[in-house]
């Protein structure tokens, strides 16, 4: 079955999700790499529906019903999610597990120049990124009903584990850069500290909706990758966009971005810090794990685009940014060590 719904099968399960309605419109939202997303309007009402893509998956990869759960249960917290409406698992009626949203209007950007807006507004958005990432880690798992969400602890050498597995089982070539920051990675992962957190695990500025005219983020999106998790994981991707270029997934490196109004990397830090319940310190480590976690993640992509399963068109043409990031994340720490020695 290809990316295309069954629209007769999606028009019949919504009918017997509000009775009385009729006339079915669905478009497909680019930009999603992993699960197909599509505009749903089903009598009137406005939906965003996320679903599993076709072909054989990774076990535990494409996981919507955990996006649908961890989207449900922050709804009351405070933290901006959509609200979820319902979850179908039962793969009979589409093919695949699918669950439904309500839609939100808003601004998503798929570049971190956030272009169009003005420095003022440029800066205020970057520094809510912060806070609502803050509050995100703020809320406690077990307060509402994600105890079980993860497993606590060891947070970044299951992670390691993971996503190097990822890369060893991949169809591709091997990366020599890739193959050298998962070499630092593991020989730097520092001993467990105990933080734990939601982690979101795919938290920067593409994933945040904003206000149609506001500076302030009212939503975040595409929850796949969440978990329990440490925080300092979903700070270490935020400081991405500063170390990447424009080609490189939207980042901001060699842009003239401070005189667009965008804070640097220590004064966003600081802004979450000064909003987080811990004050562990983001290290060159973290940095440089995003950078070794997003390569890994373009590894799968890559994978995908080879198989014929990927979500989007683009995703042959973003298999090469995994050398990309493994070079950044080496770059990160070369630049680092060369501060140390001065």
């Amino acid at each position: 079955m290809s990316n295309d719904l069954d629209l007769a099968a999606l028009e019949g399960w919504l009918a017997g999700k509000l009775p009385g309605k009729s006339g079915l419109v669905v478009t497909q939202i680019s930009g999603g790499q992993s699960n197909p997303t599509y505009q749903v309007i089903f009598g009137g009402e406005r939906f965003v529906l996320r679903i599993k893509p076709p072909g054989p998956l990774l076990p535990g990869a494409h996981a919507i019903e955990r996006e649908y759960r961890v989207m449900n249960a922050l709804g009351p917290t405070g933290v901006p999610v959509p609200t979820v409406r319902w979850l179908e698992e039962d793969e009979t009626v589409l093919g695949r597990p699918f669950y439904l949203m309500d839609w939100l209007d808003g601004r998503v950007f798929s570049d971190c120049s956030l272009q169009g807006v003005s420095p003022d507004d440029r800066r205020a958005m970057y520094l809510d990124t912060a806070r609502t990432l803050a509050r995100l880690h703020a809320v406690r798992p077990d307060q509402i009903g994600l105890s079980d969400y993860g497993k606590p602890g060891n947070y970044f050498e299951r992670q390691i584990a993971r996503w190097s597995r990822q890369c060893r089982e991949s169809t591709g070539p091997r990366i020599p850069a890739l193959d050298k920051l998962t070499d630092w990675i593991v020989r730097h992962a520092p001993p467990d500290d105990g933080a734990v957190a939601i982690s979101h695990g795919d938290f920067r500025i593409g994933n945040m909706m904003f206000h149609p005219t506001e500076p302030r983020v009212i939503a975040i999106l595409d929850w796949e990758l969440s978990t329990l998790g440490h925080p300092l994981a979903d700070l270490g991707f935020c400081a991405m966009p500063w170390a990447s270029a424009p080609d490189e997934y939207g980042g901001i490196l060699g842009t003239d971005w401070a005189d667009a109004g965008i804070p640097t990397l220590e004064e966003f830090v600081a802004e979450y810090q000064a909003n987080a319940i811990t004050d562990i310190p983001l290290t060159t480590f973290h940095r440089a794990f995003a950078m070794f976690r997003f390569a890994a993640i373009f590894v799968g992509i890559a994978d995908r685009a080879r198989s014929g399963n990927a979500a989007s068109a683009e995703a042959a043409n973003l298999a090469p940014l995994a050398e990309r990031f493994a070079q950044r994340g080496l770059d990160i720490i070369e630049r680092t060590e060369k501060e140390d020695k001065e």
